[in-house]
């Protein structure tokens, strides 16, 4: 499922990358939840659940929860005002920044977090460099 408020990225292509990124895990019967949305809504996301007043690009609620005969993964929320700031900073295109942020996002619903230790990061950068190589 894909919600989007805000932003020229097409839906169709939002979809596209999340079966993608299912795919490379080989899960079936897994859904994926894509929110686009802007510095405000993301900043509200981000002080509720992270106890952090202020923007960021991408938050990752992980849900793990069976309905019916899917397993819906969790959702990915990407802020549209900031990835197309920071895309305009790295020289990507705002398709390559969001699919970076998916990625990104993405490994966080797999359970691995860069911020925990060394190690898992290590694991965690590993993760997402090989499925932004294969999408």
């Amino acid at each position: 499922m894909v919600r989007k408020e805000k932003g020229k990225l097409k839906v169709n292509w939002l979809k596209k990358i999340a079966n993608s990124l299912l795919q490379l895990q080989e899960f079936e019967g897994v859904e994926l939840s894509i929110y686009i949305t802007d510095d405000d809504t993301i900043r509200e996301l981000n002080r509720n659940y992270r106890g952090m007043d202020k923007a960021t690009d991408v938050l990752s609620f992980i849900l793990n929860e069976k309905v019916g005969e899917y397993r819906l993964l969790g959702e990915i929320v990407i802020s549209a005002d900031t990835a197309n700031r920071q895309a305009q900073e790295s020289g990507y295109s705002l398709e390559e920044e969001v699919k970076r942020l998916l990625v990104h996002g993405f490994v966080h619903l797999l359970g691995y977090d860069h911020e925990k230790d060394e190690e898992e990061e290590r694991i965690f950068k590993k993760l997402e460099e090989e499925l932004l190589s294969k999408l």
